[in-house]
């Protein structure tokens, strides 16, 4: 089990990083931003300021896989986030396969009536409470 607090969940894509916040006690997540980026580079300052602000115990990144599992070049793009991820903030940062978040996110927003512009943050909270979840015993 890793440490209990809040953490952190990516959803990393060439235009845009979803992010979630979670508590381990709870094990649920919840959508808080997206985040524009520039050909899968994030504004580092702005993310760094927002990891300074709520100071997580961990940051847990989704890497995309092709339904075989193999990897696609989504799935580059999230490993080279999550290593620059660490390397810029000193955190754990943890992996998990997030085959099918996205639409799993989709039909969440269309469940709930929300705005599709959101599926990238929604798409992390996918990712960090199936994270959460995972490490409870």
């Amino acid at each position: 089990m890793s440490a209990q607090g809040t953490y952190l969940g990516f959803d990393a894509g060439g235009k845009r990083l979803g992010i979630a916040i979670g508590q381990s006690i709870t094990g649920h997540a919840r959508a808080l931003m997206v985040m524009p980026c520039q050909q899968g580079v994030p504004d580092w300052p702005a993310l760094q300021a927002l990891i300074g602000e709520w100071r997580p115990a961990g940051l847990i990144v989704g890497i995309p896989r092709h339904a075989d599992g193999s990897a696609s070049s989504s799935t580059r793009l999230a490993e080279r986030f999550a290593g620059e991820l660490a390397r810029r903030t000193g955190h754990s940062v943890h992996r998990i396969d997030e085959h099918l978040s996205s639409h799993a996110a989709e039909a969440s927003l269309r469940e709930r009536g929300a705005k599709a512009d959101v599926i990238d943050a929604e798409a992390a909270r996918i990712i960090l409470e199936t994270w959460l979840n995972e490490q409870s015993p």
